[in-house]
């Protein structure tokens, strides 16, 4: 398994452009956020030059990665050694991260300049390159330490975007997620300093050498997985989620549920990969709760009265889907046809899903934002004025149930194949169960939205590129999955 995280197998020695490259990947979102404090972009033009800048840095490095394979950076500071790599799974992730941060990026100067923010609104630019210079850190990094700086920058920037509304509810539900996910850093360095007593080890590469099952490997996993768990949303960890999301800013909203939750689960896969491969009750627990997360988020969304409350709730039964697959991918007995086409569909429901509900949140901003109303009743009959948020939402929509010949369908179909392969029919009944309950509260929502005795709204004028620039996420997502061999045969290449 560790291989196909770029742990181990051939590299090459980078290029000075991939030093260059890497560089700007996880500086510059830094740097421009810092500027972007001092002085603001009231438009479009000079983010979007910013993020030009950041884009290109990942597409030198997506081409040095598909040449190489595996790409690996080491460099020691006072006897503490750092090490990085970039395979077919991290540049994937890191592309991800850089396309859908720069579409929050293009989206903020109309959001501040239509919303009438508060003061504390300059400091989201940083905030915001904080998360994306953190998160690509988090896809690169192979030791424990660097892994923890990694999450802990991104949750503790994660949480001040969420403060800057500035509103009762958000400080409340802020302190409360910053409490959780200092409790879910101290689990997670607990088992570090488990693991550092025990193996004398911090790098992943040379603990994969010298674990071996017992005690200490799963009483670590335990305390690591229960932080990252913690950290990701995962059910029943999950309760903090949706009032986060309440009166957060959108772009804020859409970085969180698209990005910020993953980084944790992406950990937590490649540390049990380690620690727990060929487990049998680990994974199995983890996917017991998944199912439960499916149902249970799908009902909790479902009867939800705001929109927002909807959103979130739906990405704790997304993300269950993703739980789900746990078993097929470190479980023992699974044939290796199995296993490859759970890693498929795995990442691929990962990647829809991020560009999806990100969308989606932005499309729900512009309905909230347009109409001044934030409960499905009172959106009603938004369809009169407001028809290309309602695109966008519905759009986004199709990869969250998972119809075709959207990514949701693509990676939903290899892990059904990965499932019946391997005999385990309750997870495919988690699957089926989890698309119907996603069909009743997306049909919900439009059911509001389209009634014709609603009354009429004042609307307020979306400033320009707000629905385009969702609407391209939501787009890419659907085409994800026409377009899957590209992603997996990166994800291929990278990782052999």
């Amino acid at each position: 398994m560790n291989w196909r995280f770029g742990l181990t197998g051939s590299t090459f020695d980078p290029l000075m452009t991939s030093h260059w490259a890497l560089a700007a990947a996880l500086l510059l979102p830094l740097v421009f956020g810092a500027l972007a404090a001092i002085f603001p972009p009231r438009r479009m033009w000079p983010v979007a030059l910013a993020c030009a800048v950041i884009l290109t840095a990942g597409i030198f490095l997506l081409i040095d990665t598909r040449q190489a394979g595996v790409l690996r950076w080491q460099w020691e500071f006072s006897g503490i050694g750092v090490a990085l790599r970039l395979n077919g799974v991290s540049m994937l992730l890191l592309l991800l991260t850089q396309w859908l941060g720069a579409a929050a990026a293009l989206y903020t100067p109309g959001l501040l300049r239509i919303s009438d923010p508060e003061r504390f609104a300059r400091w989201l630019w940083p905030l915001m390159g904080a998360v994306i210079s953190a998160l690509s850190l988090a896809w690169v990094a192979t030791d424990l330490l660097t892994l923890y700086i990694a999450l802990e920058t991104m949750g503790l920037a994660a949480v001040a975007m969420l403060l800057l509304s500035g509103q009762a509810d958000a400080l409340l539900a802020g302190m409360r997620y910053l409490l959780l996910t200092l409790v879910g850093s101290l689990a997670y360095l607990l088992g570090v300093a488990l693991i550092l007593g025990y193996w004398g080890r911090l790098d992943l590469a040379g603990l994969a050498e010298v674990v071996e099952p017992g005690p200490v490997a799963w009483v670590a996993a335990a305390l690591m997985g229960a932080g990252l768990a913690l950290k990701a949303a995962l059910f029943p960890l999950h309760a903090w989620l949706s009032p986060v999301h309440s009166s957060a800013w959108t772009p804020v909203s859409a970085l969180h549920a698209g990005l910020v939750v993953k980084a944790s689960l992406f950990v937590l896969l490649e540390l049990w990969s380690i620690l727990l491969f060929e487990t049998f009750w680990a994974p199995r627990v983890i996917a017991w709760m998944g199912m439960l997360a499916v149902v249970w988020g799908g009902l909790i969304a479902w009867r939800a009265e705001s929109l927002k409350t909807l959103v979130a709730s739906s990405t704790v039964a997304q993300l269950g889907y993703l739980m789900v697959v746990f078993p097929l991918l470190l479980g023992p007995d699974i044939s290796p046809l199995a296993r490859a086409l759970a890693w498929d569909g795995f990442w691929l429901q990962l990647m829809g899903h991020a560009l999806a509900k990100a969308a989606m949140f932005m499309a729900a901003g512009n309905l909230i934002l347009a109409t001044g109303e934030k409960t499905l009743e009172g959106l009603a009959g938004t369809s009169r004025r407001l028809p290309l948020s309602l695109l966008v939402f519905g759009v986004a929509s199709v990869t969250l149930m998972g119809l075709p010949p959207s990514a949701g369908f693509t990676a939903k179909w290899l892990l059904l194949q990965s499932m019946v392969i391997s005999g385990q029919w309750w997870a495919v009944a988690a699957l089926l169960v989890g698309t119907l309950l996603t069909a009743a509260y997306i049909f919900r929502f439009f059911r509001y939205s389209f009634m014709e005795t609603a009354p009429r709204h004042r609307y307020q004028p979306l400033a320009p590129g707000m629905d385009v620039i969702a609407l391209g996420l939501a787009l890419a997502a659907f085409a994800l999955g026409l377009l899957a061999h590209f992603p997996l045969d990166l994800l291929h290449g990278g990782s052999a």
